[in-house]
Protein backbone atom coordinates (compact mmCIF):
# COMPACT_ATOMS: atom_id res chain seq x y z
CA UNK A 1 0.00 0.00 0.00
CA UNK A 2 2.89 2.55 0.97
CA UNK A 3 4.65 1.93 -2.14
CA UNK A 4 1.41 2.41 -4.55
CA UNK A 5 1.42 5.94 -2.46
CA UNK A 6 4.77 6.42 -3.09
CA UNK A 7 3.83 5.51 -6.83
CA UNK A 8 1.19 7.81 -7.04
CA UNK A 9 3.08 10.82 -5.55
CA UNK A 10 5.82 10.43 -7.99
CA UNK A 11 3.43 10.85 -10.67
CA UNK A 12 1.50 13.36 -9.81
CA UNK A 13 4.82 15.63 -8.93
CA UNK A 14 5.52 14.11 -12.88
CA UNK A 15 1.94 15.43 -14.35
CA UNK A 16 2.45 18.85 -12.05
CA UNK A 17 5.75 19.74 -13.33
CA UNK A 18 5.13 19.43 -16.86
CA UNK A 19 2.23 21.80 -16.47
CA UNK A 20 4.54 24.41 -16.39
CA UNK A 21 5.69 23.06 -20.10
CA UNK A 22 2.54 23.10 -21.34
CA UNK A 23 1.30 26.09 -23.62
CA UNK A 24 -1.82 25.38 -24.07
CA UNK A 25 -2.34 26.01 -19.85
CA UNK A 26 0.32 29.00 -20.03
CA UNK A 27 -2.49 31.78 -22.15
CA UNK A 28 -1.29 34.99 -23.59
CA UNK A 29 -4.30 35.86 -24.81
CA UNK A 30 -8.27 35.93 -23.83
CA UNK A 31 -9.01 33.28 -26.27
CA UNK A 32 -5.98 31.05 -25.18
CA UNK A 33 -7.39 31.98 -21.25
CA UNK A 34 -11.08 30.94 -21.80
CA UNK A 35 -9.77 27.83 -23.53
CA UNK A 36 -7.48 26.95 -20.79
CA UNK A 37 -9.96 27.65 -18.04
CA UNK A 38 -12.36 25.29 -20.17
CA UNK A 39 -9.47 22.54 -19.68
CA UNK A 40 -9.06 22.63 -16.24
CA UNK A 41 -12.27 22.89 -15.16
CA UNK A 42 -13.19 19.20 -17.62
CA UNK A 43 -9.83 17.97 -16.03
CA UNK A 44 -10.62 18.75 -12.21
CA UNK A 45 -14.37 17.94 -12.75
CA UNK A 46 -13.66 14.26 -14.44
CA UNK A 47 -10.49 13.55 -11.46
CA UNK A 48 -13.56 14.38 -8.98
CA UNK A 49 -15.60 11.63 -10.59
CA UNK A 50 -12.74 9.07 -11.21
CA UNK A 51 -12.16 9.98 -7.33
CA UNK A 52 -15.59 9.11 -6.37
CA UNK A 53 -15.30 5.85 -8.38
CA UNK A 54 -12.49 4.77 -6.84
CA UNK A 55 -14.30 5.48 -3.39
CA UNK A 56 -17.61 3.72 -4.00
CA UNK A 57 -15.08 0.64 -5.73
CA UNK A 58 -13.43 0.21 -2.68
CA UNK A 59 -16.33 0.44 -0.17
CA UNK A 60 -17.78 -2.58 -2.19
CA UNK A 61 -15.09 -4.68 -2.22
CA UNK A 62 -13.98 -4.36 1.53
CA UNK A 63 -18.17 -4.55 2.04
CA UNK A 64 -18.10 -7.69 0.13
CA UNK A 65 -15.57 -9.49 0.28
CA UNK A 66 -15.12 -13.15 0.95
CA UNK A 67 -15.48 -13.97 4.42
CA UNK A 68 -15.31 -17.22 6.48
CA UNK A 69 -18.70 -18.10 6.80
CA UNK A 70 -18.68 -21.43 6.16
CA UNK A 71 -18.70 -23.56 2.66
CA UNK A 72 -22.74 -23.99 2.84
CA UNK A 73 -23.11 -19.90 3.50
CA UNK A 74 -25.20 -18.43 0.46
CA UNK A 75 -25.53 -14.45 0.49
CA UNK A 76 -29.14 -13.42 0.29
CA UNK A 77 -30.52 -12.79 -3.15
CA UNK A 78 -31.51 -9.19 -4.03
CA UNK A 79 -33.99 -8.43 -6.99
CA UNK A 80 -33.29 -5.05 -8.17
CA UNK A 81 -33.77 -2.08 -6.47
CA UNK A 82 -35.24 1.19 -8.16
CA UNK A 83 -33.74 4.03 -6.66
CA UNK A 84 -30.16 2.84 -7.57
CA UNK A 85 -31.16 1.97 -11.13
CA UNK A 86 -32.71 5.60 -11.16
CA UNK A 87 -29.81 7.26 -9.64
CA UNK A 88 -27.05 5.31 -11.73
CA UNK A 89 -29.37 6.59 -15.00
CA UNK A 90 -29.55 10.32 -13.80
CA UNK A 91 -26.06 10.98 -13.00
CA UNK A 92 -24.14 10.40 -16.44
CA UNK A 93 -27.05 13.18 -17.91
CA UNK A 94 -25.77 15.61 -15.14
CA UNK A 95 -22.21 14.92 -15.64
CA UNK A 96 -22.72 15.29 -19.68
CA UNK A 97 -24.73 18.57 -18.92
CA UNK A 98 -21.99 20.05 -16.42
CA UNK A 99 -19.57 19.37 -19.17
CA UNK A 100 -21.83 20.65 -21.80
CA UNK A 101 -22.58 24.08 -20.63
CA UNK A 102 -19.80 25.52 -20.07
CA UNK A 103 -18.57 24.06 -23.17
CA UNK A 104 -20.85 25.38 -25.59
CA UNK A 105 -20.85 28.75 -23.39
CA UNK A 106 -17.27 28.73 -24.36
CA UNK A 107 -17.47 28.12 -28.06
CA UNK A 108 -20.20 30.49 -28.79
CA UNK A 109 -18.12 33.60 -27.13
CA UNK A 110 -14.85 32.36 -29.25
CA UNK A 111 -17.14 32.94 -32.17
CA UNK A 112 -16.68 36.70 -31.81
CA UNK A 113 -13.88 39.40 -30.89
CA UNK A 114 -12.74 39.17 -27.37
CA UNK A 115 -15.17 41.54 -25.22
CA UNK A 116 -12.63 43.67 -23.98
CA UNK A 117 -11.61 44.93 -27.09
CA UNK A 118 -14.72 44.69 -29.29
CA UNK A 119 -14.77 48.21 -29.47
CA UNK A 120 -11.69 48.16 -31.33
CA UNK A 121 -11.72 47.57 -35.27
CA UNK A 122 -10.16 43.59 -35.73
CA UNK A 123 -6.87 43.90 -38.28
CA UNK A 124 -8.30 41.34 -40.92
CA UNK A 125 -5.27 38.82 -41.69
CA UNK A 126 -5.64 35.98 -44.39
CA UNK A 127 -3.62 32.86 -43.52
CA UNK A 128 -3.26 30.55 -46.65
CA UNK A 129 -1.93 27.01 -45.94
CA UNK A 130 0.24 25.34 -48.87
CA UNK A 131 2.26 22.15 -48.59
CA UNK A 132 4.41 23.22 -46.34
CA UNK A 133 4.18 27.09 -45.94
CA UNK A 134 2.25 29.64 -44.58
CA UNK A 135 1.47 32.79 -46.59
CA UNK A 136 0.15 36.07 -44.18
CA UNK A 137 -1.71 38.29 -46.26
CA UNK A 138 -2.93 42.16 -44.56
CA UNK A 139 -5.26 43.05 -47.22
CA UNK A 140 -6.22 46.71 -45.54
CA UNK A 141 -2.32 47.46 -45.12
CA UNK A 142 -1.24 46.11 -48.48
CA UNK A 143 0.97 43.10 -47.01
CA UNK A 144 1.77 39.95 -47.88
CA UNK A 145 4.47 37.82 -45.33
CA UNK A 146 5.61 34.21 -45.65
CA UNK A 147 5.87 31.75 -42.24
CA UNK A 148 5.42 34.62 -39.92
CA UNK A 149 3.37 37.95 -38.69
CA UNK A 150 3.36 41.02 -36.60
CA UNK A 151 0.20 41.91 -34.72
CA UNK A 152 -0.20 44.71 -32.13
CA UNK A 153 -0.82 43.19 -28.49
CA UNK A 154 -4.13 44.23 -26.55
CA UNK A 155 -5.99 43.90 -30.31
CA UNK A 156 -8.22 41.84 -31.87
CA UNK A 157 -7.03 39.67 -34.63
CA UNK A 158 -9.34 38.42 -37.50
CA UNK A 159 -8.01 35.36 -39.21
CA UNK A 160 -9.70 34.44 -42.23
CA UNK A 161 -8.66 30.56 -42.93
CA UNK A 162 -8.30 29.00 -46.25
CA UNK A 163 -5.74 26.27 -47.92
CA UNK A 164 -4.44 25.86 -51.12
CA UNK A 165 -4.37 22.27 -51.19
CA UNK A 166 -4.90 19.87 -48.84
CA UNK A 167 -6.42 20.28 -45.71
CA UNK A 168 -4.41 22.05 -42.63
CA UNK A 169 -4.66 23.25 -39.23
CA UNK A 170 -3.74 26.43 -37.68
CA UNK A 171 -2.89 26.90 -34.14
CA UNK A 172 -0.61 29.18 -32.35
CA UNK A 173 -1.40 27.37 -29.35
CA UNK A 174 -0.01 30.33 -26.84
CA UNK A 175 -3.34 32.19 -27.95
CA UNK A 176 -5.87 29.94 -28.86
CA UNK A 177 -7.13 26.94 -30.16
CA UNK A 178 -6.60 25.55 -33.75
CA UNK A 179 -9.10 25.73 -36.65
CA UNK A 180 -8.92 23.84 -40.04
CA UNK A 181 -7.96 25.55 -43.29
CA UNK A 182 -10.14 24.03 -46.53
CA UNK A 183 -9.53 24.94 -50.36
CA UNK A 184 -12.34 26.30 -51.48
CA UNK A 185 -13.62 27.26 -47.82
CA UNK A 186 -13.13 30.31 -45.69
CA UNK A 187 -13.23 29.79 -41.93
CA UNK A 188 -12.82 32.65 -39.20
CA UNK A 189 -10.91 32.76 -36.30
CA UNK A 190 -10.46 35.79 -33.77
CA UNK A 191 -7.22 35.71 -31.80
CA UNK A 192 -5.65 38.35 -29.58
CA UNK A 193 -2.19 38.80 -27.53
CA UNK A 194 -2.03 40.57 -24.74
CA UNK A 195 1.24 39.92 -23.91
CA UNK A 196 4.10 41.14 -26.08
CA UNK A 197 6.46 38.11 -27.37
CA UNK A 198 7.45 35.54 -30.14
CA UNK A 199 5.00 32.64 -30.15
CA UNK A 200 5.26 29.71 -32.65
CA UNK A 201 2.73 28.66 -34.78
CA UNK A 202 2.08 25.52 -36.75
CA UNK A 203 -0.34 23.31 -38.52
CA UNK A 204 -1.71 20.52 -36.73
CA UNK A 205 -2.77 18.60 -38.98
CA UNK A 206 -0.85 16.05 -41.42
CA UNK A 207 -0.27 16.80 -44.60
CA UNK A 208 2.54 14.92 -46.06
CA UNK A 209 6.09 14.17 -44.99
CA UNK A 210 6.96 17.82 -44.46
CA UNK A 211 3.98 18.85 -42.05
CA UNK A 212 6.09 19.18 -39.44
CA UNK A 213 8.53 21.90 -40.32
CA UNK A 214 5.48 23.72 -41.69
CA UNK A 215 5.49 26.27 -38.83
CA UNK A 216 5.59 30.23 -38.11
CA UNK A 217 6.35 32.78 -35.74
CA UNK A 218 3.73 35.22 -34.48
CA UNK A 219 5.61 38.52 -33.19
CA UNK A 220 3.39 40.51 -30.70
CA UNK A 221 4.70 43.86 -29.82
CA UNK A 222 3.24 47.67 -29.41
CA UNK A 223 1.02 49.18 -31.79
CA UNK A 224 3.86 51.59 -32.20
CA UNK A 225 6.24 49.04 -33.47
CA UNK A 226 3.69 47.07 -35.26
CA UNK A 227 2.65 50.28 -37.42
CA UNK A 228 6.60 50.65 -37.75
CA UNK A 229 6.75 47.39 -39.15
CA UNK A 230 3.77 47.93 -41.34
CA UNK A 231 5.40 51.07 -43.04
CA UNK A 232 8.71 49.07 -43.61
CA UNK A 233 7.26 45.65 -45.14
CA UNK A 234 4.98 48.34 -47.52
CA UNK A 235 8.48 49.31 -48.92
CA UNK A 236 8.85 45.58 -49.78
CA UNK A 237 9.64 44.35 -53.59
CA UNK A 238 6.09 44.13 -54.66
CA UNK A 239 4.98 40.86 -55.22
CA UNK A 240 4.19 39.61 -58.32
CA UNK A 241 2.07 36.21 -60.04
CA UNK A 242 5.03 34.37 -61.06
CA UNK A 243 6.42 34.75 -57.79
CA UNK A 244 3.37 33.99 -56.13
CA UNK A 245 2.75 30.47 -58.23
CA UNK A 246 6.56 29.21 -57.42
CA UNK A 247 4.90 29.38 -53.69
CA UNK A 248 2.15 27.23 -54.56
CA UNK A 249 4.43 24.58 -55.43
CA UNK A 250 4.99 21.83 -52.61
CA UNK A 251 8.15 22.26 -50.25
CA UNK A 252 9.33 24.81 -47.67
CA UNK A 253 10.34 28.32 -47.99
CA UNK A 254 12.25 30.98 -45.67
CA UNK A 255 10.16 34.26 -44.25
CA UNK A 256 9.58 36.38 -46.93
CA UNK A 257 7.70 39.97 -47.34
CA UNK A 258 6.30 41.78 -49.68
CA UNK A 259 4.23 44.71 -51.04
CA UNK A 260 0.43 43.43 -52.49
CA UNK A 261 -1.20 40.62 -51.98
CA UNK A 262 -2.12 37.69 -53.55
CA UNK A 263 -6.34 38.37 -53.24
CA UNK A 264 -5.60 40.88 -56.40
CA UNK A 265 -5.69 36.97 -58.27
CA UNK A 266 -7.07 34.65 -56.29
CA UNK A 267 -9.32 34.14 -53.52
CA UNK A 268 -8.18 30.69 -52.24
CA UNK A 269 -11.75 30.67 -49.82
CA UNK A 270 -13.46 30.80 -53.46
CA UNK A 271 -10.93 29.04 -55.93
CA UNK A 272 -10.27 25.43 -54.80
CA UNK A 273 -8.21 24.50 -58.16
CA UNK A 274 -5.63 27.52 -58.45
CA UNK A 275 -2.44 25.49 -56.65
CA UNK A 276 -3.49 22.68 -58.94
CA UNK A 277 -3.77 24.14 -61.98
CA UNK A 278 -0.17 26.13 -61.26
CA UNK A 279 1.51 22.59 -60.28
CA UNK A 280 -0.55 21.50 -63.56
CA UNK A 281 1.01 24.12 -65.73
CA UNK A 282 -2.37 25.48 -66.80
CA UNK A 283 -2.93 28.89 -67.00
CA UNK A 284 -4.06 30.94 -63.81
CA UNK A 285 -4.74 34.11 -65.73
CA UNK A 286 -8.82 34.65 -64.96
CA UNK A 287 -9.27 36.57 -68.27
CA UNK A 288 -7.57 34.43 -70.76
CA UNK A 289 -9.69 31.35 -68.71
CA UNK A 290 -12.57 33.15 -69.26
CA UNK A 291 -11.86 33.40 -73.20
CA UNK A 292 -10.89 29.95 -73.54
CA UNK A 293 -14.16 28.88 -72.05
CA UNK A 294 -16.25 31.13 -74.09
CA UNK A 295 -14.78 30.36 -77.31
CA UNK A 296 -15.31 26.57 -76.22
CA UNK A 297 -19.21 27.74 -75.54
CA UNK A 298 -18.90 29.16 -79.12
CA UNK A 299 -17.22 26.06 -80.87
CA UNK A 300 -20.06 24.10 -79.23
CA UNK A 301 -22.69 26.66 -80.15
CA UNK A 302 -20.78 26.71 -83.49
CA UNK A 303 -21.08 22.67 -83.96
CA UNK A 304 -25.03 22.46 -83.14
CA UNK A 305 -25.60 25.45 -86.06
CA UNK A 306 -24.02 23.06 -88.68
CA UNK A 307 -25.66 20.00 -87.26
CA UNK A 308 -29.07 21.58 -87.34
CA UNK A 309 -27.97 22.69 -90.94
CA UNK A 310 -27.48 19.51 -91.84
CA UNK A 311 -30.28 17.88 -90.74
Amino acid sequence: MKSMLALGMILAAMVLSGCSNLTVLDPKGPVAEQQANLILFSIGFMLFIVIVVFVLFTLILVKYRERKSGPEYEPPHIEGNVFLEIVWTIIPIIILVVLAVPTVQTIMALEEAPEATSHKDPIVIHATSVDWKWVFSYPEENIETVNYIHIPEDHPILFKLASADSMGSFWIPSLGGQEYTMSGMMNELYLQADVPGEYRGRNANFTGEGFTEQTFTVTAESQEEYEDWVAEAQDAPELTQEKYNELMLKGHAEEMTFSETHLQWVDHGMDAEYATKVRNGESTDKDESSDMDHSDMNHDDDKKDSEGHSH
